[in-house]
């Protein structure tokens, strides 16, 4: 079984563990020394082992899980020499292929997406490119989505910052019922039912669109219906739209100035 090795130990990377080790992955996870609490917390709890430096990570792991800040990835690259082909499998947002392989030529970089649900093994793991030793690795996490282009991996940065608002939308639903005398604990449970009632359904009727499966539910004369006659005359899908757009033109100037 492979050696997964940790190069930067933050609260994904120590989710992604977390995941793993739920997941069945019984083999070693070496993880660096940087982040010493979180480490130890690491090696206590889910049988890592802490190294001294980040080069004895590199030397002794078959996958490397690169979780550092984009700011600190060219400074971790001063620090070691990767083996050829050692797979590299980067977390880092908005960090294109060609600066990866800038930074660790000898590495076969993999972009890698994912939330923190993967300690839950319920995130979304998005992959660019294709590589088989990494979906078997991170499989177990949730479910992959595999790209086939840099371009449609910047796209899924923008659908896991959606991710985040998310949370702000669930909020503002559970705080109308909280204020309308529900108790706070069973209008959040409403709200993430009725949630997970949609995307259950919407799984399994994937030859349906999500319009037409909203349609079936807001026929005409039902109170779904009267609701969204008002939802479409208010302005928060542009606003949701302008939010997406700001991210992809960030992510595509970060792009370019790295070139």
């Amino acid at each position: 079984m492979y050696t997964i090795g940790i190069l930067g130990v933050g609260d994904l990377t120590e989710k992604t563990v977390i995941g793993l080790r739920k997941g069945g992955y019984e083999g070693e996870i070496l993880v660096s020394p940087r982040n010493a609490e979180r480490a130890e917390r690491l090696a206590q709890e889910f049988r890592c082992k802490v190294m001294d430096c980040n080069q004895s990570v590199v030397d002794h792991s078959e996958i490397l899980l690169l979780g550092v800040r984009p700011t600190s990835a060219a400074e971790l690259a001063t620090q070691v020499r990767l083996k050829p082909g050692q797979r590299l499998l980067s977390l880092v947002a908005g960090f294109g292929s060609d600066k990866l392989a800038a930074l660790f030529p000898e590495a076969q970089c993999v972009r890698v997406m994912l939330s923190g649900a993967a300690q839950y093994n319920a995130t979304t793991v998005v992959i660019y490119p294709s590589d088989t030793l990494a979906q078997q690795c991170l499989g177990v996490l949730g479910n992959l989505v595999v790209l086939d282009d840099e371009p449609s991996f910047e796209l899924a940065t923008v659908a896991a910052c959606m991710n985040g608002w998310f949370y702000f939308l669930l909020h503002d639903l559970q705080q109308w019922l909280s204020d309308k005398g529900l108790p706070e604990a069973q209008a959040r449970a409403l709200v993430l039912g009725n949630v997970q009632d949609c995307v259950a359904s919407a799984k399994q009727q994937n030859e349906q669109s999500l319009s037409t499966l909203g349609q079936t539910i807001a026929t005409p004369g039902t109170f779904t219906a009267d609701g969204l006659a008002v939802l479409r005359h208010q302005p928060l899908a542009a606003n949701w739209g302008a939010a997406c757009e700001v991210v992809l033109d960030a992510l595509l100037t970060r792009a370019s100035i790295s070139k």
